[in-house]
């Protein structure tokens, strides 16, 4: 055939066509799965009903909380392309009081050939007269970067000549730089980066700007050896510098009554300092953790309504990698908690008062000796909000047991061991199924003389968290196999134990679909 004009329109068209149809079809097919993955997760008795998670698929650390124009904004890591790490973006979304939640369209991409191409990982969110404006790390080197926004927090515009901050200071070999933090100082800007130095432990590193884009680097905030000793053999393999504290990852430092407080992550958990802070060095005077659990992770706060201090922390799986792709989501977000000054510069952590507008049916009593284990048949779920309130007397452990079958074949135990002094959980018997982690984990909790044991347990189908005399925290999660798992009783062990009061809500869901949509 003569090749000609008319011969070319039609076969491009023909093409166009045919290249329509295919893409025509492959939509149809992406709704059809989207459709499918929805159904999935709005049935899932794993997914939580009553703490935030993105629609679908992987979430991990919360980033740059922020009240403003009267609503709660939320970010956090988050791959849109599968139940697993990587493809780092910024999940979006925002609520009136904390507790329900509106998804909103992604914050932050990575940006092809961009000094983020490689992932929008960690960092802030503040204000800069009067424009919101976002702080992260940009990866593979890790710079910082910054973004800002209109009135509305819903697009996000990338400063044309990121990053402000190219590289660790000179002379400096750090084991990382990531995940910023901004505020500001008289008429300075700070800003916190992570870090930390090989076989010497973590580090936040501080620096001064006046216009954001410049930056000065001032001296080391805080450096520290690691919390623990790690000596596994997989770290001798290959070096792990936040597995063997070298560093500290999501610096948050904070103003906390009269003194100052820095969380880090590294090692597994959230950590804090308290201590004094002047002319931009800080003393640190006491030390503990936000939460026993490795389970608690990358921990971040932001002054919300009132000026309170709220924190957020990543609430990681305890399953194996494939039964979370098959799961088609990861990571769960944490109740919100509200931090305060305690008793020699303590950290105090409770849940924040509006979880209470989710109370459904409840039961109580109190008034009881108990020696064993006391079921309560009144009232069972997988989603409860429990408050214990007991005298230890000569018991050895005191505590609850929750997500139990008829048959305890599986449960969940949450007790105070009066010889240990620790806060113990454990979800060696919380699943039958091969995928779920089985441990005791465990923190420190020392209870002054004729001081009672108070617990505040949130359980959320898979999660439990736990607040201990408003000193010590807990998370845990569990898998439960079996829909009859959802039996409660009081258990006491080694001698009796005064119940003063216990408390149980139902707690009703944020979404009919699980956030889903």
């Amino acid at each position: 055939m003569s090749f000609t004009r008319r011969n070319f329109i039609m076969q491009s068209g023909l093409g166009a066509a045919s290249i329509l149809t295919q893409m025509r079809r492959a939509a149809a097919e992406k709704r059809g799965d989207q459709d499918a993955l929805q159904k999935q997760l709005t049935a899932d008795p794993q997914r939580p009903q009553y703490h935030f998670l993105p629609p679908a698929n992987w979430m991990n650390d919360p980033n740059g909380p922020l009240f403003w124009k009267g609503s709660y904004h939320l970010f956090y890591q988050h791959n849109p392309n599968g139940a697993y790490w990587g493809d780092m973006h910024w999940g979006h979304a925002r609520s009136k009081d904390l507790v329900h939640w509106e998804h909103l369209p992604m914050a932050l991409a990575p940006t092809p050939r961009g000094p983020d191409k490689d992932g929008c990982f960690s960092g802030s969110a503040f204000v800069n007269d009067g424009v919101p404006t976002l702080v992260y790390t940009g990866v593979f080197p890790e710079v910082q970067c910054l973004a800002t926004s209109d009135d509305a927090m819903i697009r996000w515009k990338k400063f044309e000549c990121n990053p402000v901050l190219d590289a660790p200071p000179a002379g400096l070999q750090v084991t990382g730089f990531r995940d910023p933090t901004i505020w500001k100082e008289a008429d300075s800007w700070l800003m916190t980066v992570g870090s930390g130095f090989k076989g010497q432990g973590g580090a936040v590193l501080l620096y001064g700007s006046k216009d954001l884009t410049h930056w000065t680097y001032l001296h080391t905030l805080l450096t520290a050896s690691p919390f623990e000793e790690k000596t596994h053999a997989a770290h001798a393999i290959r070096y792990d510098a936040v597995a063997v504290g070298d560093m500290w990852e999501c610096p948050d430092f904070l103003p906390l009554a009269q003194k100052h407080c820095l969380l880090v992550s590294t090692q597994g958990r959230v950590y804090y300092f308290t201590g004094s802070y002047s002319h931009r060095k800080f003393q640190r005077e006491s030390a503990g953790l936000v939460d026993g659990s490795d389970l608690y992770y990358a921990a971040k706060s932001f002054l919300g309504q009132g000026g309170r201090r709220i924190l957020w922390g990543w609430l990681r799986e305890a399953r194996t990698e494939a039964a979370q792709r098959q799961a088609g989501w990861a990571g769960v977000m944490s109740l919100p908690r509200v931090l305060s000054l305690g008793p020699e510069d303590s950290l105090q952590i409770d849940p924040i008062p509006e979880l209470r507008m989710l109370r459904g049916k409840h039961f109580e009593f109190g008034g009881s000796e108990v020696s064993s284990l006391l079921p309560i048949e009144e009232i069972r779920g997988g989603t409860l909000e429990i408050r214990l309130k007991a005298e230890l007397r000569d018991a050895r452990q005191v505590g609850l047991k929750v997500r139990q079958s008829p048959d305890a074949a599986e449960e969940t135990t949450i007790a105070y061991d009066t010889a240990t002094q620790n806060l113990v959980l454990d979800t060696r018997r919380s699943s039958l199924t091969p995928d779920a982690s089985r441990r005791v984990y465990t923190t420190p909790l020392k209870l002054r003389a004729g001081e009672p044991l108070e617990l505040t347990i949130f359980v959320d189908c898979s999660v439990v968290e736990i607040f201990a005399n408003r000193r010590a925290n807990l998370t845990g999660r569990i898998y439960p196999s079996r829909l009859d798992a959802n039996g409660i009783g009081v258990i006491v062990s080694g001698g009796r134990s005064r119940i003063n009061s216990i408390e149980i809500h139902e707690m009703l869901p944020i979404s009919q679909d699980r956030l889903t949509t």
